[in-house]
């Protein structure tokens, strides 16, 4: 593994780690570009770094002790994916769900672009099924996913 592949791992786990398990939003500031573009916003989120700001804002009001599991990550070109595993405990609102206070874990996979230090570029898919079978709010008739 080169050199300028592990710097550009270290910038999405800083972002990974600080800023979304750790809640440092001056680090956010440092690490997004202000032409950030996130390719798979959250519905009715928006697709710049404002909307970035704001989702990582209402992960840690929902779920606190928000914090991610970096599982593995890969480069390619200036892109790295990562698979993780983000866990916390649901004690705000979370996609209209009124809080539970229960665990919850949820998978993501995610590609940041970086240039110059900074996340210019994300797509991203969340098990938000998971998240959702586990706060009961799936229809009755839904499949169970086994647990893993």
């Amino acid at each position: 593994m080169s050199d300028q592949s592990e710097a550009l791992k270290a910038v999405v786990r800083r972002n990974t780690l600080d800023v979304q398990s750790g809640g440092n939003f001056e680090l956010f500031d440092e690490l997004f570009a202000e032409d950030f573009l996130d390719h798979t916003p959250q519905p009715g989120g928006r697709p710049d770094k404002e909307g970035a700001r704001r989702l990582y804002h209402a992960l840690r009001e929902a779920f606190p002790d928000f914090h991610a599991e970096i599982h593995w990550q890969a480069v390619d070109g200036d892109i790295v994916t990562t698979f993780k595993t983000y866990h916390g405990t649901h004690k705000g609102v979370v996609l209209g769900i009124a809080p539970t206070g229960r665990q919850i874990k949820f998978e993501t996979v995610d590609a940041m672009r970086i240039r110059n230090g900074q996340i210019v570029e994300h797509w991203g898919v969340a098990n938000l099924y998971y998240l959702l079978q586990q706060l009961d709010a799936l229809p009755s008739s839904a499949p169970k996913v086994p647990e893993h």
